[in-house]
């Protein structure tokens, strides 16, 4: 394996089963990786959604106390609502939690790709991630 970036047809991408031997194996390679990095940045951005959803759906009182700390009243014992309360803030950290580890597999997928040292999934990659922030981005501001 070159330890130099290449232009060729020819690659082992991720597994060993995805053997790329001519150009058009290539093209839809690169399609593949070229799509990979777009998800990875519409994952970032659907992340930050996540959270600020999270932490405008929850009260400033109820999500201060959340992350700083349970106050029990005097009979030790908690409320119904705040009982709800604490659910949902513990099913919405587990989704952003599940979120983050499909980003992070996507990323490390996007790398490895890279690693390869093939220039056009390089290029792939690079292209990708402009697409994908270019689309993904403007979304941020949507609310």
């Amino acid at each position: 394996m070159p330890m130099h970036f290449i232009f060729s047809d020819e690659a082992v991408l991720l597994f060993d089963f995805w053997r790329v031997h001519s150009p058009t194996g290539m093209a839809l390679s690169v399609l593949v990786v070229l799509l990979l990095a777009v998800l990875y940045e519409g994952i970032k951005v659907g992340k930050a959604k996540l959270l600020h959803k999270t932490l405008e759906s929850l009260p400033a009182t109820n999500s201060q106390q959340l992350i700083l700390g349970p106050d029990q009243d005097s009979t030790g014992s908690r409320t119904t609502s705040d009982n709800r309360t604490r659910l949902r803030w513990f099913l919405c950290y587990f989704g952003q939690s599940l979120v983050h580890v499909i980003q992070v597999v996507i990323g490390y997928f996007v790398m490895l790709a890279v690693m390869s040292y093939n220039t056009w999934i390089f290029l792939g990659v690079v292209l990708g991630s402009a697409v994908g922030y270019y689309l993904a981005y403007p979304l941020l501001n949507m609310t």
